[in-house]
């Protein structure tokens, strides 16, 4: 698999790159950055030091620091840490990205291989919709476009409605969900990611077998856990992003709903995701998960770095 991450790290986000480069399956040509879980400048800044920490050759590209239409909400500093790795401090680290924007990145290396690049978005789609805006066939270059993002019969996490990413940009989310021309395009979101906990024990289960890359997690997951123990009682995260990238490479493992999909961009359901009638792209969207399958796959190859 040529993947390229769209990201915003994040703490699942840098627990997606640790998966991604570690796996002999995946040939990880690139990072594409956007705003979210932090400000572009910091989203950029992490996902280059997360490459300098594996001395990887793993490509980044800045893309979008705000969403298409809406004012932009601010950083979740509360869920990931001020700068997006919980109580890590990487320094005066700085990032010197490629020159090329991320979504005329995106575009030029789509056509350039058309059927080759799996794009794995974890982020608000801004730099997806900037991508189909440029060139309204970008999605049916992909070999497969898949987000994670939105909650169809699940209840979102940032409102009652909405996932995080579809909120932050939900005009975006609209634009890539209903690009024209073929592709396939994969929806990972909350009906199932929130039945994937991961718990301390599991991060020290890779500290143990990955000292560096799963010591780090370990401690950027403190951080992560103790903002759901907040929430769900539960000393405890969710495999959000991981579990996207696990479904571009294991869709077996997913059970799938093929259905047209429509994101509110106003009124206070805003970003909420919900089928539609009619014709137009049918996007396939996770509606169960083997857990214990998931969970599984994630350690064993997380275990393989260092």
């Amino acid at each position: 698999m040529q993947l390229v991450l769209d990201t915003d790290p994040g703490v699942d986000d840098a627990m997606t790159f640790y998966y991604a480069h570690a796996n002999p399956g995946i040939t990880f040509a690139a990072m594409t950055t956007i705003f979210g879980n932090v400000t572009v400048d910091d989203a950029t800044r992490n996902a280059a030091w997360l490459v300098q920490q594996v001395g990887g050759a793993t490509q980044v590209h800045a893309g979008a620091a705000a969403p298409l239409a809406i004012t932009p909400n601010e950083p979740s500093a509360y869920v990931h840490g001020a700068r997006g790795l919980g109580d890590v401090d990487i320094g005066d680290f700085h990032a010197t990205p490629d020159s090329e924007d991320a979504a005329a990145w995106l575009v030029r290396a789509a056509a350039a291989a058309p059927g080759t690049l799996t794009l794995c978005a974890v982020g608000p789609l801004t730099n997806i919709a900037r991508a189909v805006e440029i060139d309204p066939g970008f999605v049916g270059n992909l070999a497969q476009l898949v987000i994670m993002g939105g909650a169809l019969d699940a209840p979102g996490n940032v409102t009652p409605h909405a996932e995080a990413n579809f909120w932050n940009d939900p005009h975006a989310a609209q634009i890539v969900l209903n690009a024209p021309g073929g592709g396939r395009v994969v929806v990972i979101g909350l009906d199932v990611t929130t039945r994937i906990a991961f718990h301390a024990a599991d991060f020290d289960a890779l500290a143990l077998e990955a000292p560096e890359a799963g010591g780090f997690l370990r401690e950027i997951g403190q951080f992560y856990m103790r903002f759901y123990e907040t929430v769900t009682g539960s000393y405890q995260c969710y495999l959000h992003d991981p579990a996207a990238l696990i479904a571009a490479e294991m869709p077996e493992l997913f059970t799938f709903e093929e259905t047209p999909l429509t994101v509110t961009c106003e009124g206070d359901r805003i970003g909420g995701m919900s089928r539609r009638g009619g014709d137009g792209r049918r996007c396939a969207v996770a509606m169960d998960v083997d857990v214990d399958a998931v969970l599984a796959r994630y350690k064993e190859i997380v275990a393989l770095n260092d």
